[in-house]
């Protein structure tokens, strides 16, 4: 269940602060909290608690304020909660009601956070501090309105025309990958380690139901795959033998637990079923290599615990192929960040951009006057697209290159050329400064919620900078305003 909590602080002077201890209200913790309507999130967060009874949650400052702490500075769930101890700024930040030197809450809680805010609840808490932090635009009003009025119609005309609002603004639109922090997955270590859970299975299983063990040669197995792990030289031989052998040991113990449940009544529990399918499924992907001489295979399992991570060809130089989550993020002309599709398995980015322009339509009531993305995004149907919404897409246009363009013309291509860094520079940031260049959760819909977390906190850190730098400006301009001022004077 959830309590709504209306009488917590929402000022720094609510904030109990210890005898001796003055807080600077002008802390970047302060400032970033002010920027986030916490009273209209939590009433989104309160649908996912529909029942009435039962152990009250924890606030939802408490839950992602917490989140967003840890995606700035990349602390573990342990030291998070060491962390927020220590600092009162941090407790501030989470919503509590006074300093105190007390965990706030379980380390473990942290991961029914993560399960709780998923990827669509985080989108739509970006979206409100988006519009919580955008002035009110009284134009956008009448606009809209005005289509329906009676000065539309002309000297008694029965044909209703909506005038369709003018193109404007920006929108930047890239892929990327978010990595995952697995091992390199080699073929010979991924079957070692399916080879050593089965192994592991059995002894359970023996164990429980008092069965004999069966002979599944582990020593000889284990030697098989060292002899092959700790030579410097690996060749094409060598490796094929070692995978062949691996195989045949994975295929006869998947026969035993075969014996196990269907001759001897043998219930596997819900993780060892879980982690039998997983295994079974490598064992068909990595034996259809073996038999057919190839290196590839649809659906590749990479990982044995996150059976969900697919390999991301990505062609870069420092990693041709990454192994994590497939992104297409977008950045508006006000610098905020948005997620547009999310995917563990690889796509073809061009399919996101009519999508990427119809969800900015939406948030603003009309198309963007320009539409900055790289050559994949620019095939005939986008541009088609563009081209019938009056939408200006950014490079060369198709066909033969103008021999002559004009100055206009190239300096057109050379600000949206330097305009679209701007969404490359967001990827950078949120993968150095927000988690996103590693992701280090384990499950399905947890691993969402990091990323699309790493994109919120990156916006806040956004949004505050850009309200201390408007705050910079306008003492500078006081300053500069008593100065003449004074002049005038003298």
């Amino acid at each position: 269940m959830y309590k709504f909590d209306r009488n917590h602080q929402y000022s720094l002077s609510d904030f109990n602060q210890p005898l001796g201890m003055k807080m600077n209200p002008e802390n970047r913790w302060v400032k970033k909290s002010a920027m986030i309507p916490w009273e209209e999130i939590e009433d989104r967060y309160a649908e996912l608690f529909p029942s009435e009874v039962g152990v009250p949650a924890k606030p939802l400052q408490t839950a992602l304020g917490s989140l967003l702490i840890q995606k700035e500075y990349g602390y573990s769930d342990r030291e998070l909660v060491e962390q927020i101890k220590e600092n009162p700024y941090y407790q501030y930040f989470i919503g509590l009601p006074g300093y105190e030197y007390k965990a706030p809450f379980a380390p473990s809680l942290l991961v029914e956070f993560r399960k709780r805010l998923d990827e669509n609840v985080l989108s739509e808490i970006n979206e409100m501090i988006a519009a919580y932090n955008d002035p009110d635009d009284p134009s956008d009003g009448d606009s809209n309105s005005g289509g329906n009025s009676a000065d539309n119609t002309n000297n008694g005309n029965d044909t209703d025309t909506v005038s369709e609002p003018e193109n404007t603004g920006t929108l930047i639109l890239d892929a990327t990958c978010a990595p995952q922090n697995i091992a390199f997955p080699q073929d010979i270590n991924l079957l070692n380690e399916a080879r050593e859970n089965l192994e592991s299975m059995i002894d359970q299983i023996c164990s429980k139901y008092n069965f004999y063990k069966p002979r599944m040669y582990r020593e000889n197995a284990r030697k098989a795959y060292l002899a092959l792990a700790k030579c410097r030289k690996r060749t094409g031989k060598r490796i094929r033998k070692a995978i062949g052998q691996q195989l045949r040991y994975i295929n006869r113990n998947l026969g035993y637990i075969d014996m196990f449940v269907l001759y001897n009544n043998v219930v596997l529990n819900k993780k060892q079923f879980e982690r039998l399918c997983v295994i079974r499924e490598l064992y068909e992907q990595q034996k259809y290599m073996y038999d057919n001489k190839t290196h590839s295979v649809k659906d590749r399992i990479v990982s044995i615990s996150q059976p969900y991570i697919r390999p991301i060809v990505r062609g870069k130089a420092k990693a041709p192929v990454e192994f994590g989550a497939k992104l297409d993020m977008s950045i508006d002309e006000k610098g905020i960040a948005r997620l547009e599709k999310l995917s563990f398995d690889a796509y073809n980015e061009e399919d996101v951009l009519i999508t990427a322009i119809e969800n900015y339509r939406k948030r603003t009531g009309h198309y963007p006057e320009r539409v900055l993305v790289d050559q994949i995004y620019r095939n005939q149907k986008n541009r088609a697209y563009c081209k019938s919404k009056n939408i200006r897409i950014s490079g060369k246009a198709l066909g033969r290159p103008k021999k002559n363009p004009t100055p206009e013309e190239k300096k057109i291509a050379h600000q949206d050329n330097t305009d679209r860094i701007e969404v490359e520079r967001g990827f950078s940031l949120a993968k150095r400064c927000f988690g996103m260049g590693l992701i280090r959760t384990r499950l399905d819909i947890t691993t969402r919620s990091s990323i699309v977390l790493s994109i919120l906190a990156m916006n806040i850190s956004h949004l505050a900078s850009a309200f201390l730098l408007a705050i910079f400006y306008l003492l500078l301009l006081l300053r500069f305003r008593n100065n003449n001022y004074l002049f005038r004077i003298a």
